[in-house]
């Protein structure tokens, strides 16, 4: 298919490209041999008579030209996508693929059975599912806004991510966990100058509970020594048990048991929230949308 002179597949692997940063990698999402990714950004290139790639041996980079391309490139390719779903949709069966991206072992949304449900209704639908990785909800949003993703359940905080749209699903409140044996284990509950000079476990920079717990040691004017980052709240409440520091998590992440012991922070707010969400000012398609509005009914209240 041409648009102007340009293929739609030029544009497809240009926007690969792009997000990727490495033909290599493009080549591997697009599930095609290098050089045909090397031949579509040299054709488009003539096409359009201007270099859209910085080239060197460690990275890849947009010019000028190909950062003006990109966003025009996007909403082509939405809008491609868009045409073939008006043509589907005559025969009333979604087609397409939708990339969902997650957080892990939140809870909340009960993920599998979401996804399974809206495949049994929608089989002619490719889902594929992207776990947040080492940076969490910010890099969900990231991805949401790069089109690498078209749809997010993320942990908002008090500070909305931009250019996102996202409604709100579940609150999760959090308290602050100490093993057994600690010096405010026999407490109702704490502010946070009672913990100030204690080790923390946390989550790395970009998660939800990571950026809710700084916000709120810097609203009490307080700093605090974080000894280890982990990406999984399972392995954080098992390192508190083991007595390597103390976390602060969400409610419904405290281990059983008489291990560990949960106290409310009474002087600030440590809720943040699960959200679902997609990027502003770009096309949800048919199929993201059919998703969406299943949500409600695999929330785990």
């Amino acid at each position: 298919m041409i648009l102007g002179g340009v293929e739609l597949r030029h544009l497809e692997y240009f926007v690969a490209v792009a997000t990727e940063r490495s033909f290599t990698r493009a080549a591997n999402r697009l599930h095609v041999v290098q050089s045909a990714v090397s031949a579509a950004i040299s054709a488009l290139e003539r096409e359009l008579g201007s270099t859209l790639f910085e080239r060197s041996a460690q990275r890849v980079d947009l010019t000028e030209a190909g950062e003006a391309l990109l966003p025009q490139a996007r909403a082509t390719l939405d809008a491609a996508q868009a045409a073939r779903e008006a043509v589907h949709e005559v025969g009333r069966e979604l087609r397409g693929t939708v990339v969902v991206g997650c957080l892990t072992g939140v809870g909340g949304i009960d993920f599998a059975g979401l996804l399974g449900e809206f495949h049994t209704r929608n089989p002619r639908v490719a889902l594929h599912l992207r776990a947040a990785t080492w940076n969490g909800s910010a890099g969900l949003a990231r991805s949401l806004v790069d089109g690498e993703i078209d749809v997010a359940f993320l942990g908002v905080g008090r500070r909305p991510f931009p250019n996102l749209e996202t409604r709100m699903l579940v609150p999760v409140p959090q308290v602050l966990v100490v093993p057994a044996g600690h010096r405010l284990a026999e407490r109702d509950s704490v502010v946070l100058a009672d913990v100030a000079e204690e080790t923390f476990i946390d989550y790395p920079l970009g998660y939800a509970n990571r950026t809710t717990n700084d916000q709120a040691f810097s609203a009490a004017g307080l700093d605090r020594h974080i000894a280890m980052e982990v990406a999984d709240v399972t392995v954080a409440a098992d390192f508190v048990r083991h007595g390597l520091g103390v976390a602060i998590l969400p409610v419904r992440n405290v281990p059983p048991g008489p291990e560990v012991t949960a106290l409310p922070v009474t002087d600030q707010s440590l809720e943040w929230a699960l959200h679902a969400a997609t990027a502003t000012g770009r096309r949800v398609s048919a199929a993201a949308n059919a998703l969406l509005g299943m949500v409600d009914g695999h929330l785990e209240r």
